[in-house]
């Protein structure tokens, strides 16, 4: 018998990336800061866009930060990043199952670039009427469920945070802490569920992704 066969075989170490160097509850809390993180980023990019359109107006005296952002915006979006990235796994393995479509991070970045494109288009792109635009980016926010994540938990944890976001918005902006400008839907804009739909499939792959992807260790 070959020497080979002999020897037991070792199973291969693979696990979710962070988990496999550290405890689970350390785990949580490195997957959560580099989601709040991110969540900061992506928050001062969009929202510089926002504001250099003059779709959202900030009082001038609580426009203190980088990029002209109200210094409360980015960790409040870093927060609900966090949230939403730490839900999206734990919900998935609650269900029992298990989240493997295009489970790569070049998938993820492409996920990112299309949520910053309808964005973009939502700044940028004028349309005849607020009701065109909000009918073209739920057409695009869906079209980025189904490109990305194509799972029934993902679609309704989208939909119930995109009805949150747009509540906690409805009531900020009542309060008088911002307002947009030409309101459609009550005080805020109509398509902007349709960013939030967007942004939390996005937070979610990106959640999903750092929980799953395998650990190399070092020889």
């Amino acid at each position: 018998m070959a020497e080979n066969d002999a020897m037991p075989t070792l199973p291969k170490k693979c696990g979710p990336y962070i988990s496999s160097v550290t405890s689970r509850g350390m785990n949580l809390v490195i997957r959560g800061v580099v989601l709040f993180f991110i969540g900061v980023f992506l928050a001062l990019v969009l929202n510089l866009l926002q504001i250099q359109r003059n779709v959202t107006l900030f009082p001038p005296d609580v426009i203190t930060s980088i990029f002209s952002s109200a210094w409360w915006v980015p960790p409040c979006c870093g927060t609900a990043s966090a949230v939403i990235g730490l839900l999206y796994p734990c919900m998935d393995r609650h269900l029992g199952e298990p989240h493997k479509f295009k489970r790569e991070w070049s998938s993820v970045m492409r996920c990112v670039a299309v949520f910053v494109g309808i964005n973009h288009a939502s700044a940028k792109v004028d349309f005849a009427n607020n009701i065109q635009l909000s009918l073209t980016l739920a057409a695009l926010s869906i079209g980025l469920w189904w490109t990305f994540d194509r799972s029934r938990s993902g679609f309704g944890l989208g939909v119930g945070i995109a009805f949150l976001a747009t509540l906690v918005s409805q009531l900020l902006v009542y309060n008088g802490v911002y307002q947009y400008t030409s309101p459609d839907f009550l005080y805020v804009r109509s398509w902007l569920p349709c960013i939030f739909f967007a942004g939390g499939i996005t937070m979610g792959n990106i959640g999903r992704q750092l929980a799953m992807l395998p650990f190399k260790t070092m020889s």
